[in-house]
Order: structure tokens, then sequence, then C-alpha cells
């Protein structure tokens, strides 16, 4: 327990081994193992998706949810610079998912209104002239 005072240099520095006693053998002493403990790394820290939501605002702001994304991304970088892991991940999270909605109803959106301008151009709501002998001449 000593040697690893002396290993961190809490005490003065003494030789790295106690003296055996005359009376006692190598074999009769007590085995013990050295264990090193290194520092690991931190993991990295959570996402904010802060361009995520600036894109999602700037080009599918549908019902302010690409605006809220952002204030939500704002405030996990905020956490996050705060040191607050837990709260940056949640308002992370947040933001995350509201650019997830975001983009699914845009999709929807654009699909929509693919299908019906191709209907339109294709003519199926357009006016049709009835047949033959059943209209004014």
């Amino acid at each position: 327990r000593r040697s690893c005072r002396r290993a961190r240099g809490m005490q003065q520095s003494l030789p790295p081994y106690e003296v055996l006693q005359t009376d006692m053998s190598m074999e009769e002493m007590p085995r013990s193992t050295t264990v090193m403990v290194e520092e690991t790394q931190q993991p990295p820290p959570p996402r904010d998706h802060l361009v995520w939501s600036l894109f999602t605002t700037l080009y599918g702001n549908f019902c302010c949810l690409g605006l809220l994304a952002f204030v939500f991304s704002v405030k996990s970088r905020d956490r996050k610079v705060l040191g607050d892991y837990s709260g940056a991940l949640s308002y992370g999270s947040t933001a995350k998912c509201l650019n997830i909605t975001a983009l699914v109803i845009n999709i929807v959106i654009v699909v929509i209104v693919i299908v019906v301008v191709s209907l339109v151009a294709a003519g199926v709501f357009s006016h049709h002239q009835p047949p033959y002998g059943y209209g004014p001449t």
C-alpha cells in the first residue's frame, strides 16, 4: 500500500522495495500483484444535430417543426458546452425526432404534389367530352 503512494509521488522518494527479514524466505511471503489503471477516454459528447435542424428550418419548416428542432439543437449545444451531457443528449434526441418528423412530412408533401401535377398533366382531372350523340352539337 505504501508502494502505491510512492509510485504516485505522494511521499519522499524511497526505493521500490522493502528489506526482507532474515528469518523469512520468499516462499513464505504473500504474493501481490500490481494493477495499473489507465484513465479511459470519455465517450464522445452527444450530437446536437444543429446543421440538420438549420436545413430543416430553411427548406422544410412544416408547422414550424424545423424551427423547433433548431431551438432544441441550440439548447443541446449549450448543455454540451456546459458539460451537462445528459441534458445535451435529451435536447439532441428531441431535435433529431423533430427533424425526422419534418423530413417525413416534407417527403409526403412532395410526393403528393408530384402525383397531383402528373395527374393534371395527364388530363385525369380535365372535363371529359361527352360521348358521341349525347351532348350539344
